[in-house]
């Protein structure tokens, strides 16, 4: 048999099965996460509305003394970053490592300088989420797993589009909608399906400018943009790749910078002044400025609140400010000598090569962040159309399974093994670890048909 549309049409209804087995369970945990923390300030503020809300004011207190606040219930403890207040009537979140214990955030009243609370942000609601949708709470291994079923996600909603197209006599629109008039298992047939081509557009949207994020497909598809020269802003190349000696942005910055400066290397304190190692110190006549000297300098160089202001780690350590709003336009950052107080550099968006400005432009689309409350419901729409395949797909094996085996759709019988081939360096090169994964289900599958016919040639 060559490849025709019947082989071709059972085998990918073969896979869109298999698929659908492994990836509803992943879908369904990612969709419920993802949409919680689409809503995320809203469930904050009304879950935490006494750390998150204060009178209005318009005068904030130094960034020492807010600091100094946030840390008189946590003596030893250090402050690693300061998010400054994004209205009048908003609180300071200050993050601060304990001498013993877990990293917590403290929020503190910018212009009476009154702690209001803290938190140990990976057990709140919102923090949850995020876990479970990063990682599952299993580190790297579990990274890898909501990428694959990220990857293994969008072609099972590529291949649902294929097998939903109206053959015969039936319409394409007849098609779009669910028979409220059938029963059983058609009916479950026909909303799988209509829900399904409502949806997955902005499904493979969310799936793609989510990917990015992903340690595998992520870290390929930086490295592209980095060597193609369309990644982060040239100037960083000035500070050499990140190692030990010259860690990135994103480990200065506890992995919380923008996507585009995530993997760039950090400018590194100390260089100016012809001091021993390149480090400024007491002994020389000057330590670091300190806060309200680095407040100063950012607002002389015109950066507004709400910023984010990220302490310096070790001795050679910069200042990093960033302002990122919901639309990335308005992104920006500097890095600050923690001794000579130089600005390092001043970064914008439009520094950014133009394959990290889509990305980040389709973070925030993802997140929900770039059109308001109107991103966030059209966002939310894939999430709830993911869950319904993810709910109606496994319902309906669950009532056609048989007493023996998976119910799976037969194989064609014979399929040229070019055209499997294509299918898998396509799919290698677009989405890795779905290809290697497709070909550990070819062999396998194929051994279990092979054993199978001894079986049944023995029996």
């Amino acid at each position: 048999m060559t490849w025709n549309a019947a082989a071709g049409y059972r085998l990918v209804w073969r896979w869109h099965f298999y698929a659908g087995l492994f990836v509803a369970p992943f879908m369904l945990i990612l969709s419920v996460s993802g949409l919680v923390y689409l809503f995320n300030d809203e469930i904050n503020d009304a879950l935490q509305a006494e750390k998150r809300f204060v009178a209005p004011t318009s005068q904030m207190l130094p960034l020492s003394r807010i600091a100094d606040a946030a840390l008189t219930g946590y003596p030893g403890g250090k402050v690693t970053r300061l998010d400054t207040p994004r209205a009048v009537d908003r609180s300071v979140e200050v993050y601060v490592t304990p001498a013993s214990g877990k990293p917590v955030r403290v929020f503190v009243d910018p212009g009476r300088g009154t702690v209001l609370g803290s938190h140990d942000y990976t057990t709140t609601v919102i923090g949850i989420a995020d876990q479970i949708h990063g990682s599952l709470f299993m580190g790297d291994f579990g990274d890898a797993i909501v990428e694959l079923a990220a990857c293994w996600g969008f072609i099972l909603l590529a291949t649902g589009m294929y097998l939903w197209w109206p053959r015969g006599q039936i319409g394409v629109w007849r098609a779009l909608v669910p028979r409220w008039g059938w029963k059983g298992r058609p009916f479950w047939r026909s909303l799988h399906a209509s829900l399904g081509i409502w949806t997955s557009f902005l499904a493979m949207f969310l799936i793609l400018t989510g990917l990015p994020w992903a340690t595998i497909w992520g870290g390929m598809f930086r490295q592209a943009t980095e060597m193609a020269g369309i990644g982060y802003p040239t100037s960083f190349r000035g500070y050499g790749s990140p190692s030990s000696n010259t860690p990135s942005i994103g480990a200065e910055t506890g992995h919380a910078a923008p996507w585009t400066l995530a993997e760039a290397p950090a400018p590194r304190s100390g260089g100016h002044g012809g001091h021993a190692h390149g480090i400024q110190s007491a002994a020389h006549g000057s330590g670091p400025i300190g806060l309200d000297r680095v407040a100063g300098i950012i607002e002389a160089r015109g950066m507004k609140p709400p910023y984010r202001l990220n302490l310096p780690k070790d001795g050679r350590g910069v200042y990093i400010s960033f302002t990122y709003p919901d639309r990335p336009e308005g992104q920006r950052s500097l890095y600050i000598d923690q001794y000579s107080g130089a600005v390092l550099g001043d970064v914008g968006f439009g520094d950014y090569g133009w394959a990290a400005k889509a990305i980040e432009l389709g973070i925030q689309l993802h997140m929900g962040n770039y059109f308001g409350r109107l991103n966030q419901v059209v966002m939310a729409l894939p999430c709830l159309g993911l869950i319904g395949l993810a709910l109606t797909g496994p319902y309906m094996w669950w009532r056609r399974r048989p007493n023996v085996g998976m119910g799976a759709p037969q194989a064609p019988v014979h399929l040229r093994a070019r055209s499997v081939a294509a299918i898998l360096l396509v799919l290698g090169i677009v989405f890795p670890l779905a290809g290697i994964s497709l070909v550990a289900v070819l062999l396998l599958d194929c051994a279990w048909r092979r054993t199978i016919k001894k079986e049944v040639a023995i029996g």
